[in-house]
Parts: C-alpha cells; sequence; structure tokens
C-alpha cells in the first residue's frame, strides 16, 4: 500500500472524484430560502496535510465536556488521524492517532464515536487485513481510550486497540462514511460498502455487520448481505427504531437500481431483510448516501445526492407505513445534495451541509424548520474556499445550540478545516 494519499489539485471541483481519489488510498418546501441573519462562523483548526492529518471526510463528535472528536483520511503518518480538540481558553487541536497503513487500518473516512464505556470507537476503510483492494487492506473497526497513567506531556497518544480486521470475500469489506452504533448490550452495528460476496462485479455488495464482546476479543458476524435487488452499497450506517430493528440506506441497488431505504429484523435466529422504500430516479431522488434519523413520531428523514425536482438532491421523508416526500430539492452545480446524514434538534429543525452548491460552488450550511406551510430553508453559512469547501460530514450541535462541522477540503493549505457557526 502506498503511504501517500494524493491530495487534489484546489483546481479540481467538489464532488465524487475527491471520494474516489481517497478510497484508491487503500419538494415540500416552496419557499425561497432565507439568508443567515445572526449567525458567526469561525475557523477553529485549518489542516496542513502534515502532522495534524488532511481531508476529514466525515463530521465530528462532542463529548459532555464540549471536546470535539473527528478523523482525517489523510496526513499524520500519510495514512490518516484521529484529532481531538479542547476549549482552554482557546481552542487547542491534537491528534491522538495516526495510522500507519498496516495490522492498524488507513484511511478512515466515519466519524468516531462514543462508545457506552466513553471510549472512542470508529472504523477505517483500508488497511487491516491485505486480502483486499490488491493489498491494501479491508479496513477496520478500532477502539481509541486516554492512556491510565499520568501524561508526561501536555498531550499523549491515545491506546488504540483493533476490534477486528474484515477480511472480503464472504465476510464484509470496507466501512466507508457510516457511524457505528451500539445497541444496549454493547454489541457493535455497521456496514460496509463490498464484501458479502461475488455480486456486483466480484467486490460484493455490501454488508451489515456485527461486533460482540467475547472472551478474548470481538466476534464479527456478517447480519446480511446485499445481492443488489434489494439493495447495494451502503455508504452511511444503521440506527435502531424502538422495537430494536435496523434501519439504514443503500446507494444503489433496489427496484430500480437506484438506491434503497431498507430494514432490518431480528426473527431469533436470524435477521430478515425488506426494502421499505426503492427510489425511482425521479422527484424523489436517487443515490442515498447519508444516514437515517427518526423523529418522536417514527418518521425517517434521510437524503440523496442526486435527483429530485431541481436536480440536485433531496431531503426526505419517510413515514412509518412507507410513503415517501420530499422535504426540499437542492439545486446543484453540479451537484448539491448531502453525503452526511441529518441532524435534529429539540425543536424539530433539520440541520445538514450540501457538498458543492451555495453561493460560491463549494457548499453550503443549511437549516430546514418545519411550518404550517412546508419546511423553510435558512442558508447558515455559504463556504468560499479560503474558509473550507467540499464538506462530505454531518453537523453536531453542543448544549448551547453552536453548530460544529468539518470541509474535506479548502482553507489555507486546502486540506480542509474544523468549523463552527454560532447561533
Amino acid at each position: 500500500m502506498s503511504n501517500d494519499l494524493q491530495h487534489s489539485s484546489s483546481s479540481f471541483d467538489c464532488g465524487m472524484r475527491r471520494l474516489l481519489s481517497a478510497l484508491m488510498l487503500i419538494g415540500l418546501l416552496t419557499v425561497a430560502g432565507n439568508p443567515a441573519q445572526a449567525e458567526t462562523y469561525s475557523i477553529l483548526h485549518t489542516f496542513t496535510g502534515g502532522s495534524d492529518g488532511g481531508n476529514p471526510y466525515a463530521g465530528l463528535t462532542v463529548d459532555r465536556p464540549g471536546n470535539l472528536y473527528g478523523t482525517t483520511s489523510y496526513g499524520g503518518q500519510g495514512f490518516g488521524t484521529v484529532f481531538e480538540l479542547s476549549l482552554r481558553g482557546a481552542w487547542i487541536f491534537h491528534s491522538i492517532y495516526k495510522f500507519t497503513g498496516g495490522a492498524d487500518g488507513a484511511g478512515p473516512l466515519s466519524r468516531v464515536i462514543l462508545g457506552p464505556n466513553g471510549t472512542l470507537y470508529g472504523t477505517t476503510y483500508a488497511g487491516g487485513n491485505a486480502s483486499c483492494d490488491g493489498g491494501q487492506g479491508c479496513g477496520t473497526v478500532f477502539n481509541l481510550k486516554p492512556r491510565p497513567v499520568a501524561c508526561p506531556t501536555t498531550f499523549c497518544t491515545w491506546l488504540k486497540t483493533v476490534l477486528y480486521r474484515f477480511n472480503g470475500g464472504n465476510d464484509a469489506a470496507n466501512p466507508l462514511l457510516g457511524d457505528l452504533v451500539f445497541d444496549h448490550a454493547g454489541n457493535i452495528y455497521g456496514t460496509t460498502e463490498n464484501g458479502g460476496g461475488v455480486a456486483c462485479s466480484g467486490s460484493g455488495c455490501g454488508t451489515v455487520f456485527e461486533l460482540s464482546a467475547v472472551a478474548g476479543g470481538w466476534r464479527e458476524s456478517v447480519l446480511y448481505a446485499f445481492s443488489g435487488s434489494d439493495g447495494a452499497n451502503p455508504y452511511a450506517g444503521v440506527v435502531f427504531d424502538r422495537a430494536g430493528k435496523l434501519y439504514g440506506t443503500t446507494k444503489l441497488g433496489g427496484p430500480a437500481a437506484n438506491g434503497t431505504v431498507f430494514r432490518l429484523s431480528s426473527n431469533g435466529s436470524g435477521w430478515i431483510e425488506g426494502v421499505v422504500y426503492g427510489f425511482a430516479g425521479q422527484n424523489d431522488g436517487y443515490w442515498p448516501v447519508g444516514g437515517l434519523i427518526f423523529d418522536p413520531s417514527g418518521n425517517l428523514y434521510g437524503t440523496t445526492i442526486s435527483g429530485g425536482a431541481n436536480g440536485g438532491g433531496i431531503a426526505f421523508a419517510i413515514t412509518p407505513t412507507g410513503s415517501e416526500s420530499a422535504v426540499f430539492s437542492f439545486v446543484g452545480v453540479p451537484s448539491g445534495g448531502v453525503y452526511g446524514s441529518l441532524t435534529t434538534d429539540a425543536a424539530g429543525n433539520l440541520y445538514g451541509i450540501t457538498y458543492d452548491d451555495g453561493a460560491f460552488g463549494n457548499g453550503a450550511v443549511f437549516k430546514l424548520s418545519p411550518s404550517p406551510n412546508g419546511w423553510i430553508y435558512t442558508d447558515l453559512h455559504d463556504f468560499t474556499g479560503a474558509d473550507g469547501r467540499c464538506p462530505y460530514g454531518n453537523v453536531v450541535l453542543d448544549a448551547s445550540g453552536n453548530l460544529y462541522g468539518t470541509t474535506e477540503a479548502g482553507g489555507q493549505y486546502d486540506y480542509g478545516v474544523v468549523w463552527k457557526i454560532t447561533p
């Protein structure tokens, strides 16, 4: 495996070419959008592509004290990093782990999340077992925890444990942009873009997997392997409903080969998959890459990166009966859709990032607010390029209502930034 993730030129347009380069490493609304009025945008860290990392595809995770955690797909030792930002009068940046590209993994494209024990869990797209992608590896699931003894310096590298190395073939392979999720028993669930067999051009159509703690380690099980007609190539993770069923999206496959929303139900001896909705590729959108979230009424919300009335993807809602509707249709330049999952607040507003629309064609941060006449779109920030561009991840809110996120590129060195919007 090369230890150099090719950094795209700043002359490249935002879009899937940047994501594909990294992977080689290893309707209801008719009201016009409202401009932001009082929000303040600031950059918390500008990535250099060196020791601090570069090209963060994923969003951030915030803990109770307000520390921020994220990943970069590049930099460190050439294979990506996990970082922490702590507010100590000013924001202090620290790379808490630098991947080496071998058995420890390479190229993390998803967020790290906080597990039940308060430590960090995440995935890498490559590295681990060398059986995939010409020896670049099938990816890993890992855990990071602070050192148990006093650190001799201001910051120390955290302790990393690889929970599982994917093998490809009938096993899972290459977890992409999706978050991991825990159940009440402490089992971990996620998805992989590839693996699960030889369908879909021989690399597999992707899987949903489970990791269960056993004596001396973790046991991995493929809960479901997609075959194409039932969905293919999940980019995002899965979420639980109150009954313990898992829901997610596949970018491709399904009845019209434009992607699906799927459900996995346990019958006690296994998991049964059902297509909740198959995208037709018209005003209902196509290619759902972001994950799903539930509202208190059991409605699902998600996004597509293409299609819709304006061609730039949509934010959609799916009722518990499986009825889909467009919440908002994005206007793309060339496509303004959302790669990360939406985020919601206590008032039911939805927040997200488009990756290459907005006033400057570099992406935008938006809010969708429910109203009696539909959903109202508010533009919170348009990326200029100098302050970031090509955001792929989600946004997170802290207890004060501040928004945080990343951009994959842009900033002073064109390796991306960590940003904050204060309401």
